[in-house]
């Protein structure tokens, strides 16, 4: 297995700056970059590299070997060896089509012999935990998969995915990995602390939070945030939710805002919540961020059978971001230091991260983590 990249800065000679990847004929590019490179770079990926498989979205950040940029574009070729891929795409044509999309994706990837997923979709139109069901109900629940949704720079306006076709604002693209040969390993962590007391979800459908202890939804959440309403819906990034079962226990998923509204006084969520569960608010610090991805690594590099060398696809939150502020690049650096020089470092902040929590765990949509597989050819 081999892997090299680039980033591109600007428009200007995409091309030349890509060409540097073609002497190792990869079967996998990794796109991640801002809408208006990516959508430059997608003709010129398809006429260097017609038979690579071509998967990627825009973000709100990129992130390569040397640290975290914005307005940038990173190309990832990986070329493998020993592990056969298969890509599928679709359209999702609204956000209730999110669990069917998953098993339209699921149903194009043959089962015999698939090691694993890597998934990307598209950001705000989307439920991420229907679209991650739609896939474990055709694939069972032992096959892991990773991955996250698209970003716009924190607009939560429109999010584009590139895959084999082109570049799409209602695209979702995911890679089956094959083959014994293949070792693929992941990890997940947060780093948000709650806070203030738990309120109980009295109404809800999906990810569409009405109520809370019998009150509107918007009108609690906006009481905490105070100052802070005003900015919504980009400040609920700065505090999400925790979930909670019915019991009062941790069920371990955070869940962020993507959209508030007004007339009937709710919170859409990236992903689905329980009814009869329970919410509590949550906040961060840098440091606890930055422990947090490294965590995550730990977790991953835990799972690895051999050395380091490899792969690691790091997919965060945005709303991480907006907390570490000029500190972002720091829990990047703590991911490198777990792996080692060994290991070629790419990803994107991100509406949604997709992971299993751990080994032999189900795979769930998390929302304010740093989620991390690690990829290698034994």
């Amino acid at each position: 297995m081999q892997v090299a990249q680039v980033t591109l800065n600007n428009r200007e000679n995409i091309a030349g700056e890509l060409d540097s990847l073609r002497v190792m004929a990869p079967n996998l590019l990794l796109v991640f970059g801002s809408i208006d490179l990516l959508k430059s770079v997608s003709e010129p990926l398809a006429a260097l590299f017609p038979t690579a498989i071509r998967a990627g979205c825009s973000t709100a950040g990129e992130i390569s070997g040397a640290g975290v940029s914005d307005g940038t574009c990173v190309v990832t070729a990986i070329r493998f060896d020993k592990t056969r891929l298969v890509a599928s795409s679709t359209t999702l044509t609204s956000m209730n089509d999110s669990q069917a999309a998953g098993q339209r994706l699921a149903e194009q990837l043959p089962q015999d012999g698939l090691r694993a997923v890597l998934l990307l979709g598209q950001g705000v139109a989307i439920n991420g935990s229907a679209l991650i069901e739609g896939m474990t109900g055709v694939l069972g629940k032992d096959i892991p998969i990773t991955g996250g949704l698209a970003g716009d720079g924190g607009a939560f306006k429109e999010t584009w995915v590139l895959d084999d076709q082109g570049v799409h604002n209602n695209s979702l693209v995911c890679v089956g990995l094959y083959g014994a040969e293949l070792s693929f390993s992941h990890g997940s962590f947060g780093g948000w602390t709650a806070f203030g007391p738990a309120r109980k979800v009295t109404r809800c459908e999906h990810n569409v939070l009405f109520e809370l202890d019998g009150e509107p939804a918007l009108e609690v959440y906006k009481r905490y945030l105070g100052e802070h309403a005003k900015d919504l819906p980009a400040s609920g990034l700065l505090f999400p939710f925790s979930m909670r079962g019915t019991d009062h226990n941790k069920v371990g998923l955070i869940r962020t805002i993507l959209a508030v509204d007004e007339a009937q006084g709710s919170l859409t969520l990236a992903g689905d919540i329980e009814s009869g569960g329970y919410l509590e608010l949550m906040h961060a610090s840098t440091d606890a961020l930055v422990d947090g991805a490294e965590a995550a690594a730990q977790a991953a590099q835990k799972m690895l059978s051999g050395k380091g060398d490899g792969l690691a696809l790091l997919i965060s939150c945005v709303g991480r971001k907006l907390v570490m502020g000029g500190r972002v690049d720091e829990e990047v650096e703590a991911v490198g230091d777990v792996f080692g020089q060994g290991a070629v470092l790419t990803g994107f902040y991100s509406y949604g991260e997709i992971s299993p929590f751990t080994a032999n765990a189900e795979c769930k949509l998390h929302n304010q983590t740093m989620t991390i597989t690690h990829i290698a050819e034994l």
